[in-house]
């Protein structure tokens, strides 16, 4: 027999509260109802999906990719009700699930999303701002927590079982302190997020650039901490959407590094009437 959407449900719910007891109580049965169900859950797919210990439940390999796949069937269940109500009354409603990086977040997406709310008042977007560091946001829609995600992706990157569609690519630009006798003797600003090859590979060939360097929480602080004198940056444009007083912008030249945005659906989500109207704002948007 195959797993029903209840039993989709009650495996997310042990995998999000990491024990049978607090799956129990969020979904209101009792423990044993939940750890029998569990494991005719394991009868049905064929595998042990949880390791069970004192320290509660941990999804084993086949587990993480169950929950996964749940995840995924029942939003598709989700937009199946709803898509199928929106066609027959002509509208988009609903909500569809973005992530992407603070900087889009901050700058790219509020005019899309203003647009895309005047013209489909019911419909409601939800944003998940994660660092752009490993999977990134592109990890969100492949893990099932997202329908969209906005993310970087270096040239020769693949994204296995995903799809991708070109926004935009922006150049990196020096920044420092406006005023400042040398601001190569201050140093230089970095922050985890710029850990990709967009720079690096740039920077090693930079005798220029200072050997010193600060790192910091995330690119909003380096512009901050340059604002206030306290270093140089190399940062990607959207960054600088508003720059602050006392900042001075320098274009790199012809060899300048850049990064590459994308947005990034599964198969299914791609067709959701949502999804397909978002990355039509997007790229409206960025085309502009």
């Amino acid at each position: 027999m195959d797993l029903t959407p209840a039993d989709l449900r009650l495996l997310l719910a042990v995998d999000r509260t990491g024990s049978f007891t607090a799956a129990a109580r969020e979904i209101g049965l009792t423990q044993s109802a939940v750890s029998h169900a569990v494991r005719e859950c394991e009868r049905r797919v064929g595998a042990v999906l949880f390791e069970r210990g004192r320290s509660g439940a941990r999804p084993t390999p086949a587990g993480e990719r169950v929950v996964v796949h749940a995840r995924q069937v029942l939003r598709q269940l989700e937009l199946l009700r709803t898509e199928a109500r929106d066609a027959a009354a002509g509208s988009i409603s609903g909500s569809v699930r973005i992530a992407t990086f603070r900087t889009a977040a901050a700058h790219l997406l509020p005019p899309v999303l203003d647009r895309l709310t005047t013209r489909f008042p019911a419909l409601k977007p939800q944003v998940l701002v994660v660092p752009e560091l490993a999977r990134g946001a592109a990890g969100e829609v492949a893990d099932g927590r997202a329908d969209l995600a906005i993310a970087t992706l270096d040239d020769n990157a693949e994204l296995p079982g995903l799809h991708h569609g070109e926004l935009f690519t922006e150049p990196y630009l020096l920044v420092h302190p406006a005023g400042h006798p040398d601001p190569r003797t201050l140093p230089l600003l970095d922050w985890p997020e710029n850990c990709s090859s967009y720079t690096r590979n740039w920077w090693r060939t930079q005798d220029w650039l200072p050997r010193r360097r600060l790192d910091v929480a995330d690119d909003s602080v380096v512009l901050s901490m340059v604002a206030q004198g306290i270093g140089i940056a190399v940062l990607p444009r959207l960054t600088l959407h508003t720059t602050p007083t006392g900042v001075r912008v320098v274009e790199l030249g012809p060899d300048q590094p850049t990064r590459r945005l994308v947005h990034v659906t599964t198969t299914a989500a791609r067709h959701s009437l949502a999804v397909r109207e978002l990355i039509r704002e997007l790229r409206a948007t960025t085309a502009a």
